[in-house]
Protein backbone atom coordinates (compact mmCIF):
# COMPACT_ATOMS: atom_id res chain seq x y z
CA UNK A 1 0.00 0.00 0.00
CA UNK A 2 1.20 3.51 -0.80
CA UNK A 3 -0.26 6.91 -0.26
CA UNK A 4 -0.19 9.87 -2.61
CA UNK A 5 0.12 12.54 0.05
CA UNK A 6 2.20 12.58 3.20
CA UNK A 7 -0.59 14.74 4.62
CA UNK A 8 -2.82 11.67 4.63
CA UNK A 9 -0.30 9.26 6.10
CA UNK A 10 -1.78 9.64 9.58
CA UNK A 11 -5.12 8.27 8.34
CA UNK A 12 -3.54 5.54 6.24
CA UNK A 13 -1.50 4.37 9.23
CA UNK A 14 -4.72 3.77 11.15
CA UNK A 15 -6.22 1.51 8.48
CA UNK A 16 -5.52 -2.20 8.25
CA UNK A 17 -7.88 -3.99 5.88
CA UNK A 18 -6.64 -7.37 7.08
CA UNK A 19 -8.45 -6.74 10.36
CA UNK A 20 -12.16 -7.03 11.00
CA UNK A 21 -12.85 -10.02 8.76
CA UNK A 22 -16.12 -11.74 9.55
CA UNK A 23 -17.02 -15.29 8.50
CA UNK A 24 -19.31 -15.84 5.53
CA UNK A 25 -22.86 -15.71 6.84
CA UNK A 26 -23.95 -18.71 4.78
CA UNK A 27 -26.68 -18.84 2.17
CA UNK A 28 -29.97 -17.14 2.86
CA UNK A 29 -30.85 -14.51 5.41
CA UNK A 30 -30.72 -16.26 8.77
CA UNK A 31 -27.01 -15.56 9.25
CA UNK A 32 -27.26 -11.84 8.48
CA UNK A 33 -25.87 -9.42 11.05
CA UNK A 34 -26.40 -5.79 12.00
CA UNK A 35 -23.05 -4.51 10.79
CA UNK A 36 -23.59 -1.14 12.48
CA UNK A 37 -23.36 -2.88 15.86
CA UNK A 38 -19.85 -4.13 15.07
CA UNK A 39 -16.46 -2.47 15.54
CA UNK A 40 -15.13 0.14 13.13
CA UNK A 41 -12.63 -2.36 11.73
CA UNK A 42 -15.41 -4.89 11.13
CA UNK A 43 -17.64 -2.24 9.53
CA UNK A 44 -14.82 -1.13 7.24
CA UNK A 45 -13.86 -4.66 6.22
CA UNK A 46 -17.51 -5.59 5.62
CA UNK A 47 -17.94 -2.46 3.49
CA UNK A 48 -14.90 -2.98 1.27
CA UNK A 49 -15.71 -6.69 0.82
CA UNK A 50 -19.21 -5.83 -0.34
CA UNK A 51 -17.84 -3.00 -2.50
CA UNK A 52 -15.44 -5.34 -4.31
CA UNK A 53 -18.31 -7.81 -4.69
CA UNK A 54 -20.51 -5.05 -6.12
CA UNK A 55 -17.98 -4.41 -8.89
CA UNK A 56 -17.91 -8.10 -9.77
CA UNK A 57 -21.72 -8.09 -9.99
CA UNK A 58 -21.68 -4.91 -12.10
CA UNK A 59 -19.43 -6.76 -14.54
CA UNK A 60 -21.68 -9.81 -14.57
CA UNK A 61 -24.60 -7.53 -15.43
CA UNK A 62 -22.69 -5.81 -18.23
CA UNK A 63 -22.34 -2.48 -16.43
CA UNK A 64 -18.62 -2.28 -17.26
CA UNK A 65 -18.20 -0.26 -20.45
CA UNK A 66 -14.58 0.85 -20.65
CA UNK A 67 -13.69 3.22 -17.83
CA UNK A 68 -17.19 4.45 -17.05
CA UNK A 69 -19.09 3.58 -13.91
CA UNK A 70 -18.17 3.56 -10.25
CA UNK A 71 -19.49 2.44 -6.87
CA UNK A 72 -18.35 3.89 -3.56
CA UNK A 73 -18.66 3.35 0.18
CA UNK A 74 -18.21 6.04 2.84
CA UNK A 75 -15.60 5.05 5.41
CA UNK A 76 -17.28 4.40 8.79
CA UNK A 77 -14.53 6.20 10.75
CA UNK A 78 -13.22 8.92 8.46
CA UNK A 79 -16.55 10.24 7.22
CA UNK A 80 -15.06 12.68 4.71
CA UNK A 81 -13.38 9.78 2.89
CA UNK A 82 -14.83 7.11 0.63
CA UNK A 83 -13.67 3.80 -0.86
CA UNK A 84 -13.93 3.48 -4.64
CA UNK A 85 -12.33 1.79 -7.66
CA UNK A 86 -8.94 2.87 -8.98
CA UNK A 87 -9.09 4.08 -12.56
CA UNK A 88 -8.48 1.42 -15.20
CA UNK A 89 -9.14 -1.76 -13.23
CA UNK A 90 -11.71 -4.06 -14.85
CA UNK A 91 -14.71 -4.63 -12.62
CA UNK A 92 -14.55 -8.40 -13.13
CA UNK A 93 -11.10 -8.45 -11.51
CA UNK A 94 -11.78 -6.10 -8.60
CA UNK A 95 -10.41 -7.17 -5.23
CA UNK A 96 -10.49 -5.64 -1.77
CA UNK A 97 -6.78 -4.91 -2.05
CA UNK A 98 -7.34 -2.91 -5.27
CA UNK A 99 -9.73 -0.38 -3.75
CA UNK A 100 -8.59 3.14 -2.95
CA UNK A 101 -9.69 5.59 -0.28
CA UNK A 102 -10.20 9.18 -1.46
CA UNK A 103 -11.06 12.24 0.57
CA UNK A 104 -13.53 14.89 -0.53
CA UNK A 105 -10.71 17.17 -1.69
CA UNK A 106 -9.50 14.61 -4.21
CA UNK A 107 -6.47 13.34 -2.28
CA UNK A 108 -5.55 9.65 -2.35
CA UNK A 109 -5.61 8.61 1.30
CA UNK A 110 -5.04 4.86 1.00
CA UNK A 111 -4.26 2.58 -1.93
CA UNK A 112 -1.88 2.25 -4.84
CA UNK A 113 -3.75 4.24 -7.49
CA UNK A 114 -6.36 6.97 -7.40
CA UNK A 115 -9.84 6.94 -8.90
CA UNK A 116 -10.80 8.90 -12.01
CA UNK A 117 -11.66 12.59 -12.00
CA UNK A 118 -15.33 12.04 -12.93
CA UNK A 119 -15.81 9.52 -10.13
CA UNK A 120 -14.15 11.86 -7.66
CA UNK A 121 -16.28 14.82 -8.72
CA UNK A 122 -19.63 13.02 -8.56
CA UNK A 123 -19.16 10.97 -5.41
CA UNK A 124 -17.37 13.58 -3.30
CA UNK A 125 -20.00 16.23 -3.92
CA UNK A 126 -22.90 13.93 -3.08
CA UNK A 127 -21.22 12.82 0.15
CA UNK A 128 -20.54 16.45 1.08
CA UNK A 129 -24.22 17.32 0.81
CA UNK A 130 -25.86 14.16 2.13
CA UNK A 131 -24.80 12.79 5.52
CA UNK A 132 -27.47 10.08 5.23
CA UNK A 133 -25.85 8.50 2.16
CA UNK A 134 -23.13 5.88 2.73
CA UNK A 135 -22.94 4.31 -0.74
CA UNK A 136 -23.36 5.48 -4.34
CA UNK A 137 -23.60 3.51 -7.59
CA UNK A 138 -23.37 5.05 -11.04
CA UNK A 139 -22.88 3.64 -14.54
CA UNK A 140 -24.08 3.88 -18.13
CA UNK A 141 -26.08 0.66 -18.55
CA UNK A 142 -27.80 0.11 -21.89
CA UNK A 143 -31.41 0.65 -20.84
CA UNK A 144 -30.69 3.32 -18.24
CA UNK A 145 -28.70 5.52 -20.60
CA UNK A 146 -31.22 4.96 -23.41
CA UNK A 147 -34.13 5.88 -21.15
CA UNK A 148 -32.22 8.97 -19.98
CA UNK A 149 -32.34 10.46 -23.50
CA UNK A 150 -36.15 10.65 -23.53
CA UNK A 151 -36.67 13.30 -20.86
CA UNK A 152 -39.23 11.09 -19.10
CA UNK A 153 -39.84 10.04 -15.53
CA UNK A 154 -39.90 6.42 -14.45
CA UNK A 155 -43.55 5.52 -14.05
CA UNK A 156 -45.02 3.05 -11.53
CA UNK A 157 -45.86 0.44 -14.16
CA UNK A 158 -44.93 -2.65 -12.16
CA UNK A 159 -44.46 -3.68 -8.57
CA UNK A 160 -40.69 -3.40 -8.99
CA UNK A 161 -40.72 0.05 -10.58
CA UNK A 162 -42.79 1.42 -7.69
CA UNK A 163 -39.48 1.51 -5.79
CA UNK A 164 -38.60 4.70 -7.67
CA UNK A 165 -41.95 6.48 -7.40
CA UNK A 166 -41.49 10.00 -5.98
CA UNK A 167 -37.92 9.15 -4.97
CA UNK A 168 -36.18 9.91 -8.28
CA UNK A 169 -34.82 13.21 -9.60
CA UNK A 170 -33.58 14.10 -13.10
CA UNK A 171 -30.41 15.98 -13.98
CA UNK A 172 -31.14 17.75 -17.25
CA UNK A 173 -28.04 19.93 -17.70
CA UNK A 174 -25.56 17.49 -19.19
CA UNK A 175 -22.39 19.40 -19.98
CA UNK A 176 -19.93 16.72 -20.94
CA UNK A 177 -17.74 14.40 -18.87
CA UNK A 178 -17.75 15.30 -15.17
CA UNK A 179 -13.97 15.70 -15.03
CA UNK A 180 -14.11 18.97 -13.10
CA UNK A 181 -15.86 20.06 -9.92
CA UNK A 182 -18.78 21.90 -11.51
CA UNK A 183 -20.55 18.87 -13.01
CA UNK A 184 -20.31 16.96 -9.75
CA UNK A 185 -21.67 19.95 -7.83
CA UNK A 186 -24.58 20.27 -10.26
CA UNK A 187 -25.36 16.55 -10.13
CA UNK A 188 -25.43 16.70 -6.34
CA UNK A 189 -27.78 19.68 -6.46
CA UNK A 190 -30.08 17.85 -8.86
CA UNK A 191 -30.23 14.82 -6.55
CA UNK A 192 -31.19 17.14 -3.67
CA UNK A 193 -33.13 15.07 -1.11
CA UNK A 194 -34.02 12.22 -3.49
CA UNK A 195 -32.43 8.78 -3.48
CA UNK A 196 -32.06 8.11 -7.21
CA UNK A 197 -31.10 10.16 -10.23
CA UNK A 198 -31.60 9.92 -13.98
CA UNK A 199 -28.74 11.79 -15.63
CA UNK A 200 -30.12 12.92 -18.98
CA UNK A 201 -28.04 11.73 -21.96
CA UNK A 202 -25.69 10.07 -19.49
CA UNK A 203 -26.88 7.22 -17.25
CA UNK A 204 -28.41 6.47 -13.87
CA UNK A 205 -27.32 6.80 -10.24
CA UNK A 206 -28.54 5.24 -7.02
CA UNK A 207 -27.67 5.80 -3.37
CA UNK A 208 -28.10 3.84 -0.19
CA UNK A 209 -27.23 3.52 3.47
CA UNK A 210 -24.84 0.70 2.54
CA UNK A 211 -23.34 -0.89 -0.57
CA UNK A 212 -25.91 -3.69 -0.64
CA UNK A 213 -28.88 -1.32 -0.88
CA UNK A 214 -27.34 1.06 -3.42
CA UNK A 215 -26.39 -1.94 -5.57
CA UNK A 216 -29.84 -3.54 -5.42
CA UNK A 217 -31.54 -0.28 -6.32
CA UNK A 218 -29.20 0.14 -9.30
CA UNK A 219 -29.98 -3.32 -10.67
CA UNK A 220 -33.70 -2.73 -10.14
CA UNK A 221 -33.58 0.75 -11.72
CA UNK A 222 -31.90 -0.54 -14.87
CA UNK A 223 -34.62 -3.18 -15.21
CA UNK A 224 -37.34 -0.58 -14.54
CA UNK A 225 -35.94 1.50 -17.42
CA UNK A 226 -35.91 -1.59 -19.64
CA UNK A 227 -39.46 -2.51 -18.68
CA UNK A 228 -40.85 0.95 -19.43
CA UNK A 229 -39.00 1.19 -22.74
CA UNK A 230 -40.45 -2.14 -23.85
CA UNK A 231 -43.96 -1.40 -22.61
CA UNK A 232 -44.14 2.02 -24.26
CA UNK A 233 -42.77 0.65 -27.53
CA UNK A 234 -45.75 -1.67 -27.98
CA UNK A 235 -48.63 0.27 -26.45
CA UNK A 236 -49.85 2.53 -23.69
CA UNK A 237 -49.05 0.84 -20.39
CA UNK A 238 -51.44 1.12 -17.47
CA UNK A 239 -49.95 2.95 -14.50
CA UNK A 240 -50.41 1.88 -10.91
CA UNK A 241 -52.32 4.51 -8.95
CA UNK A 242 -50.31 6.91 -6.80
CA UNK A 243 -51.78 5.55 -3.57
CA UNK A 244 -50.99 1.93 -4.41
CA UNK A 245 -47.57 2.91 -5.79
CA UNK A 246 -46.63 4.61 -2.51
CA UNK A 247 -47.78 1.66 -0.43
CA UNK A 248 -45.91 -0.76 -2.67
CA UNK A 249 -42.78 1.42 -2.67
CA UNK A 250 -42.67 1.55 1.10
CA UNK A 251 -42.87 -2.25 1.24
CA UNK A 252 -40.42 -3.22 -1.51
CA UNK A 253 -37.95 -0.32 -1.34
CA UNK A 254 -36.97 0.10 2.29
CA UNK A 255 -33.48 -0.67 3.59
CA UNK A 256 -34.40 -4.10 4.94
CA UNK A 257 -36.12 -5.20 1.75
CA UNK A 258 -33.31 -3.91 -0.49
CA UNK A 259 -30.67 -5.56 1.71
CA UNK A 260 -32.51 -8.87 1.74
CA UNK A 261 -33.08 -8.78 -2.04
CA UNK A 262 -29.35 -8.37 -2.66
CA UNK A 263 -28.16 -11.28 -0.52
CA UNK A 264 -28.81 -14.19 -2.94
CA UNK A 265 -26.61 -12.58 -5.61
CA UNK A 266 -23.87 -11.94 -3.06
CA UNK A 267 -24.15 -15.49 -1.73
CA UNK A 268 -23.48 -16.93 -5.19
CA UNK A 269 -20.41 -14.72 -5.57
CA UNK A 270 -19.07 -15.71 -2.15
CA UNK A 271 -19.26 -19.40 -3.07
CA UNK A 272 -18.21 -19.27 -6.72
CA UNK A 273 -15.88 -16.30 -7.15
CA UNK A 274 -14.50 -15.43 -3.72
CA UNK A 275 -11.08 -14.15 -4.80
CA UNK A 276 -12.60 -10.66 -4.66
CA UNK A 277 -11.90 -10.95 -0.90
CA UNK A 278 -8.13 -10.87 -1.49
Amino acid sequence: MATADNFNASIADKIDLSKGKLPFKGRGLSGSIDINSKSIEEQRRYGVEHLAAAYRIFSQKGFDLGLVGHISFRDPEFKDCFWINPLGYHFSQMRVSDLCLMNQNGDLVYGRERTGDAAQSIHSNIYKNRDDINAIAHAHPMYGKTFSTLGKELKPLTQDSCAFFERTATFTDYDGVANGPDEGINISKALADKDFLILQNHGILTTGTMVDTALWYFINMEEACQSQLIAESVGEPMEISAEVARHTRDYVANDLSAFASMQPLLDVLWEEDSDFLD
